[in-house]
């Protein structure tokens, strides 16, 4: 787990900036999937935090977007 708690916190931009594009890419697609249970998830029961949805939101476009940057040079 590259990002510690990007599922619940918004992501420390400077520390993913430090991560390599693989990481990255990695952490890219276990954002996704969380955001894909959690929708899941809120179709079958009551999620207590209904915030999680715009933190996962907000933190799949920051990882894209740093990684956009780096892999523009």
């Amino acid at each position: 787990m590259a990002l510690k708690d990007a599922e619940l916190k918004p992501v420390d931009t400077a520390r993913a900036r430090e991560l390599s594009v693989d990481e990255l890419r990695e952490e890219l697609v276990r954002l996704k999937d969380a955001r894909f249970r959690l929708t899941f998830r809120s179709a079958t029961e009551p999620v207590e935090n209904t915030a999680q949805f715009r933190t996962l939101r907000r933190n799949i476009a920051r990882v894209q977007t740093i990684l956009e940057e780096k892999t523009r040079g």
